[in-house]
């Protein structure tokens, strides 16, 4: 998946770090990234490389030895060699570790971006000194950053697995049933009310899979397996879901990307591991 990332080692400790030339500078300007790409491969611009002028650089975190700071990318032009591009590009091009620095960056930017004032009496919020946090000086109100816990579910009948499709978005390849956690339940009661909702169906043996960090939507996926329990009549939520269907283990097209849980499950039952 996009975490895996050995033999580089990620560092998400928080600390009060200064850029240094050859740190790693992730530029965002609007909802674009500062990169260069070469022959299916990408970079991102070392701090030397670029003039960040009046704005402070923020620390995010560090992959082996080399740090990570955002900087606003507002007037700041591209240097020779590089473009702002749209961050689909992390899905496709690599080095893998790379792509998981800039989505797990632009996680953390969209928490910066979306908090500069306290929800509670609306003064600026200011960064604190010893963990990553954010502090009003006035009420003393703290927000971390945001964290959003989901399930994805592969509920599975005999040979068969339930595929589905999102309705209404861009992504139109076939996916399994997943949602948030909601107020007051447990995760695996999440697995139990998303499964109905979105296909009417009724769930048993609940086993927990695997975990993934999912940067796009600021979420902690978390992934189980777990048995149709009665009548496999399927009803769709049309609002969530274009398409709800059976497949047989030889009907389902294996995809050889290694980005995603979903993909990883889908594979899993499709090799018989499952």
């Amino acid at each position: 998946m996009i975490q895996d990332i050995a033999p580089h080692i990620f560092h998400n400790e928080y600390a009060e770090k200064e850029p240094q030339p050859d740190s790693t500078a992730i530029v965002i300007q609007d909802s674009a990234v500062l990169v260069r790409e070469d022959k299916g491969e990408f970079s991102f611009p070392k701090y030397s490389q670029i003039t960040p002028e009046d704005k402070k650089p923020i620390f995010l975190f560090t992959i082996d030895d080399i740090d990570y700071f955002w900087i606003d990318g507002m007037n700041i032009t591209a240097p020779e060699g590089f473009h702002y591009s749209s961050r689909s590009l992390f899905r496709s091009l690599k080095p893998k570790y790379l792509a998981f620095a800039g989505l797990t960056a632009l996680h953390l930017i969209s928490w910066y971006q979306t908090n500069r004032f306290c929800g509670c009496c609306g003064r600026p919020l200011e960064h604190d000194h010893k963990e990553r946090m954010l502090r009003c000086s006035y009420c003393s109100n703290m927000v971390y950053p945001r964290i959003n816990p989901a399930v994805i579910v592969a509920v599975t009948n005999g040979s068969k697995l339930l595929m589905t499709k999102y309705a209404g978005r861009e992504y139109t390849n076939y996916a399994l049933v997943a949602g948030f956690t909601e107020i007051g339940e447990s995760i695996e009661e999440t697995v139990r009310r998303e499964v109905m909702e979105e296909t009417g169906i009724r769930v048993k043996n609940i086993t927990y899979y695997k975990s993934q960090p999912w940067a796009m939507t600021s979420t902690l996926l978390m992934g189980f397996f777990c048995e149709l329990d009665g009548d496999d009549t399927l009803h769709m939520d049309e609002e969530e879901l274009s398409l709800a269907v059976w497949m047989e283990r030889d009907e389902i097209i294996a995809n050889d990307e290694d980005f995603s849980l979903t993909n990883e499950m889908i594979c899993e039952f499709k090799n018989k591991l499952k």
